[in-house]
């Protein structure tokens, strides 16, 4: 436990700012594997609404700084590729 004043303070809202950008990457990982198991399953227009609602949910963390902008990118890109890869099939 640290003994200066301000490093006090910083513990605290350091795991208020964790326990925040737990949830959100949590959320990121739920809209993630709805949209892989909607396409392990087959179900294409399924897949792509639930890629809408992931997008979505990606953007919001990346706004908020939780992820880079560019992991962001890069996640929407290799669901996309997931998602459209179903409907092709």
């Amino acid at each position: 436990m640290p003994n200066i004043k301000s490093s006090e303070r910083s513990v605290k809202t350091d795991a208020e700012r964790r326990a925040r950008n737990y949830s959100v990457r949590s959320a990121i990982k739920t809209s993630t594997r709805k949209v892989e198991e909607a396409v392990t399953a087959g179900k294409a227009d399924e897949a792509k609404n639930l890629l809408i609602n992931a997008a979505s949910v990606i953007d919001k963390a990346a706004a908020k700084g939780v992820i880079h902008k560019n992991a962001a990118a890069r996640k929407k890109s290799r669901l996309a590729i997931k998602a459209n890869a179903t409907q092709q099939a």
